[in-house]
């Protein structure tokens, strides 16, 4: 599988997000406008698309697959975008607070230590659906890195579309992500914008 191996900071810097967005506290001694040029509007919406590639950890062809499968959704396209991608499984188990990435949550959910409806799943780009219950495996809920893991992670908010049970490190899909829920800058229609052309 492809990956890019570029410091997760730097290419933070390149594409203009808050490190924030991507579970990390780290900041930037440098000044992010420094050198920057205009873009062009290409430029732009190119920037945009490559930044919640990025956030999500998604390969071109899958975020095309889900760019397709927003278009046939009823509402706004990027809107559509956005909610397929905070449904993916990875994404739900950073949002539960069971990782403090969302590369960590990929990993985690790769080890097969998620359960959905009580039947492990080991698919990160799984998409999750409402009234389904996401938990840590009861062998894995005592295992250290779990409990620390938690820990680290307590004080983050949870979404309001996952009722989070933080003792039982299970949460139940109440509904699909809103725009509002989107916790970093991002201007969707710039992408609609590219894929449309």
């Amino acid at each position: 599988m492809a990956r890019n191996m570029q410091p997760v900071l730097k290419r933070c810097k390149t594409l203009g997000i808050e490190p924030a967005a991507m579970g990390i506290h780290k900041t930037s001694t440098r000044n992010p406008k420094q050198g920057r040029r205009k873009q062009s509007e290409y430029g732009l919406q190119l920037n945009e698309k490559q930044k919640v590639k990025f956030i999500y950890g998604v390969l071109e062809k899958q975020f095309r697959k889900y760019y397709v499968m927003a278009t046939k959704r009823q509402g706004i396209t990027g809107e559509m975008l956005l909610q397929i991608l905070e449904s993916r499984l990875d994404n739900v188990v950073y949002r539960m607070g069971l990782a403090g990435t969302r590369r960590q949550a990929r990993q985690i959910v790769s080890h097969g230590h998620i359960t959905i409806n009580g039947k492990k799943v080991n698919i990160p780009s799984y998409l999750v659906k409402p009234g389904e219950v996401i938990s840590v495996k009861d062998k894995s809920k005592s295992s250290d890195m779990m409990k620390s893991i938690v820990e680290t992670n307590e004080s983050r908010v949870v979404p309001k579309w996952l009722d989070m049970n933080k003792e039982s490190m299970t949460a139940k899909v109440v509904a699909l992500a809103d725009r509002d829920d989107i916790d970093y800058e991002v201007e969707e229609h710039l992408i609609v914008e590219l894929y449309s052309k």
